[in-house]
């Protein structure tokens, strides 16, 4: 269960509760990923398959929809280190998360949660290529914080991370899954073969 209500408990990569652990190991990766870049990364693979399923997804959006990230430039041109954080929060409760007024919240689509990390790994690169590195890990901080306390008890609702992986996770090709299939098929064949052999023998 996320624990978002008692600040205490609020303790990141370091938290007791997976989902809560996740969500903010998504925002480090993610950050780093982006802000070292991209698809040209030097950094080594994925370490959770979310995480994957977050770079793979981002990468495609910036190549399907490119669009969507070039007016991020414009919004950021004003930010500042220390508004870099608040800057974030208001746009992401406006456009993807708004607070409830009196009413139940929308169900939590996979999209918005996706476009909570992308949007922040677009601030963090406006603050990186300008020369705002000291800001990374407040950016880092306050996006797993915002996921923590506005998405983690739905997602826990919907039995965790898992669908994030479903829906944004790399796909392989037809090819690749017949390659895999034939491949476990004369594993298995080659286990019989060698399971009866042995039989034979001690027969």
């Amino acid at each position: 269960m996320c624990q978002s209500e008692a600040p205490e408990a609020r303790l990141g990569l370091n938290s007791p509760d997976p989902l809560v652990r996740e969500a903010f190991l998504m925002a480090h990766d993610y950050i780093d990923y982006v802000t070292t870049g991209g698809a040209d990364s030097t950094m080594g693979p994925a370490p959770t398959d979310c995480t994957a399923a977050l770079r793979h997804a981002g990468d495609e959006l910036l190549c399907r929809f490119p669009i969507f990230f070039r007016r991020w430039p414009r919004v950021f041109q004003d930010v500042t280190e220390d508004t870099a954080c608040p800057m974030l929060m208001n746009l992401l409760d406006e456009h993807f998360f708004p607070p409830v007024t009196g009413g139940r919240r929308r169900d939590l689509a996979w999209s918005a949660v996706l476009s909570v990390y992308v949007l922040a790994g677009q601030m963090a690169l406006h603050c990186h290529e300008r020369g705002m590195e000291a800001v990374l890990p407040r950016l880092k901080e306050c996006v797993g914080a915002y996921v923590e306390r506005v998405i983690c008890p739905e997602i826990q609702n919907k039995g965790g991370w898992g669908g994030f992986v479903s829906r944004f996770g790399e796909k392989q090709d037809l090819e690749g899954q017949v390659k895999k299939v034939c491949c476990w098929t004369l594993v298995a064949l080659a286990i019989s073969i060698l399971t009866y052999f042995i039989w034979k023998r001690m027969a």
